[in-house]
């Protein structure tokens, strides 16, 4: 089998097409869920502060918190899956250190995420 992340070359009719794999799978064989690209721009479009905006950490926050949730649903399927519970921990952890850093630089830009996102009561 060859490298998942390289795209496979085939020979149809003279040509040569390159086809991307859409499901990437890591060495087990498994499959890795991605978000797909719709729907991280529309979790971008959604809190981006100005037009050009992809790396604000509202945008930062809302990206992990839909990987979080993908990554919740698939641990309540796989529980002994503990290589993407690490993963899922790492991810939480890196959005509390983004809402740490939201929490002491704006304040209101904060409470605007947790209410929008529905993190903390």
């Amino acid at each position: 089998m060859r490298d998942a992340g390289r795209p496979y070359r085939f020979d149809g009719g003279g040509e040569v097409y390159v086809v991307a794999r859409k499901v990437r799978r890591n060495g087990a064989g498994k499959e890795k869920t991605m978000i797909t690209t719709e729907a991280k721009k529309k979790v971008i479009d959604e809190f981006a502060t100005h037009e050009k905006d992809t790396g604000s950490p509202e945008v930062q926050i809302a990206l992990l918190t839909s990987r979080i949730g993908e990554l919740t649903e698939h641990m309540k399927v796989h529980k002994k899956d503990f290589s993407s519970r690490r993963g899922l921990l790492k991810l939480v952890g890196k959005r509390n250190s983004l809402l740490k850093y939201l929490r002491n630089t704006n304040r209101e830009r904060y409470t605007e995420v947790i209410s929008r996102l529905g993190l903390r009561k």
